[in-house]
Parts: structure tokens; C-alpha cells; sequence
């Protein structure tokens, strides 16, 4: 018999689904349509677990160059040793959490977001069942942490937020849990996940 998680997801993929990207709410900050943009995969986990299904998120290192303290997906860029994009994303969730491939049961993708730093980035939700025990990346990922799936596919726990960014007011999703600030190209995949989910 199908996991009723399961079939709702899938359910849920096969909706259609308009595009998303950093720009969605802030058009007028879009790049040069010329501009090519670097693929990259990043592996939305999603853990079947006897309290419920819950989605893994990475917290990562403060110390980085790039996007330090934020939460991400596992996933990273498209290398030339990669296959494709859901080659990186699976890659990287061995390097990032510790996840073997081989337990990652992927039932499709997101639409390909568009990134404000200029990477297209492919969504594969994924299905983990049984124990797992997160191994952080030493150095990249501070800390992997776990969110309801329920808290992630409900509509009404996001909002848009704005600041400045680069002189001008960017907006953009937010969907906090707990000490968890979720923001920008995660939470904007996520929403429209939620988007499919719902009612």
C-alpha cells in the first residue's frame, strides 16, 4: 500500500506549476535575459518518520563566503563530473548530511528556480524512510535540522518580507519555524510546493 504522504506528493507533482524564481517578487531586479545561468540540483529530503513526515534543511556555516547562516537545501552546483542536476543534488546530500543516494527514493521535481546569483536551480524531492543520523560537512554545513512537512506545505505560515539589498527594497518569502529564520530562493521553492499541496 502506497504512504498516504506519498501519494499526496505525488499527487502534488503532477499539478501544473508556474515558474519560480529570486525574481518573482522583485521583477524589476532581473538579470540580462543573455545572461547564462549555471545549473545546479539541490535534493528537497522529505523523512518518513513514525512521528510524521518531516523535511531536512541545512543551517550553513557562518564562516562562508557564500550565503553563510542561511538555510538551504542539500544540493549545490552541476560539476563536470555530474551526470545531471539530480546527479549533483544527490551528491551533495551524501557530502552535506551524510545521506546515501541509494536510500533517496526520488518522486520528482520542482520547477527550475531561478537564482538571483545566477544559477538554475532544479528542486528533486526525494523520500527517506527508516533511522537516519545527519552528518554535517564540516566546514560548509553548521548544523541539519528537521521541519514538520505539514509546516512547509501550508500556505498561510508564509509571508513576504522585505529588506535592502544592493541600495534597492528586495521582498521576498519567509516561513520561520522555531529559531529557524526560512527565507529567500528555500523558502520561495517551498511556498510553491505548498502552493501544489493545498487544497
Amino acid at each position: 500500500m502506497t504512504d498516504p504522504v506519498e501519494a499526496g506528493l505525488r499527487a502534488a507533482l503532477a499539478r501544473p506549476a508556474g515558474p519560480s524564481s529570486d525574481f518573482d517578487l522583485n521583477p524589476d531586479l532581473r538579470s540580462p535575459a543573455d545572461k547564462a545561468l549555471r545549473p545546479a540540483g539541490v535534493l528537497v529530503p522529505i523523512w518518513l518518520r513514525p512521528d510524521g513526515a518531516a523535511l531536512i534543511l541545512t543551517k550553513r556555516s557562518s564562516h562562508l563566503k557564500h550565503h553563510p547562516g542561511q538555510i538551504a537545501f542539500p544540493g549545490g552546483k552541476v560539476d563536470a563530473t555530474d551526470a545531471s542536476p539530480e546527479a549533483a543534488a544527490l551528491r551533495e546530500a551524501r557530502e552535506e548530511i551524510g545521506l546515501d543516494p541509494l536510500r533517496v527514493q526520488i518522486l520528482g521535481t520542482l520547477p527550475v528556480h531561478e537564482t538571483v546569483t545566477g544559477f538554475a536551480m532544479t528542486p528533486f524531492v526525494g523520500l527517506l524512510r527508516g533511522d537516519f543520523t545527519p552528518v554535517p560537512e564540516a566546514g560548509e554545513v553548521e548544523e541539519v535540522f528537521t521541519v514538520p512537512l505539514s509546516h512547509v506545505t501550508s500556505p498561510d505560515r508564509f509571508a513576504i518580507e522585505h529588506r535592502r539589498w544592493m541600495g534597492v527594497s528586495r521582498r521576498y518569502y519567509t516561513v520561520p519555524y522555531g529559531p529557524y529564520y526560512i527565507w529567500g530562493a528555500t523558502a520561495r521553492v517551498l511556498r510553491g510546493l505548498a502552493e501544489r499541496v493545498g487544497p
